[in-house]
């Protein structure tokens, strides 16, 4: 499961900072300074989440099953929430309307929300002395 969590949260960082530097230096000039604004939203909320990953991936006192929940929560939510914000910052530059698919990103929100109370669940259930 640790290996799980650590190649995860790598894929989620490398992804990442190259969605990062796309904003940085490729949308500029296609979008406008909100849409890029609500991008590197989507970014930071990724990049915290495979940080997130990598340190349960090297906390040895959770528990495998919560750390597998808390693997899929993050996972899904990641996609729902990020990848949705980058679909809706750049929406204009695409045929199709992603607004219809805006409900997501509350909706990743909430399981990246879920994941963080699992940890913190467990963390409680734990003695570390």
């Amino acid at each position: 499961m640790n290996k799980k969590l650590l190649i995860t949260g790598s894929v989620f960082g490398i992804i990442a900072i190259i969605l990062g530097a796309f904003a940085a230096h490729g949308l500029e000039k296609l979008i406008d300074d909100k849409a890029i604004q609500s991008f590197e939203t989507g970014v930071r909320y990724q990049i915290y989440h495979a940080f997130f990953l990598l340190i349960l991936g090297s906390i040895s006192f959770i528990k495998e099953k919560a750390k597998s929940y808390i693997l899929v929560l993050v996972s899904i939510g990641v996609v729902f929430f990020s990848f949705s914000i980058y679909a809706l910052a750049t929406n204009t530059l695409s045929g199709f309307d992603f607004k219809t698919i805006a409900f997501i990103t509350p909706i990743g929100g909430l399981l990246l929300i879920l994941a963080w109370v699992i940890l913190l669940i467990n963390i409680l259930k734990t003695r570390v002395d």
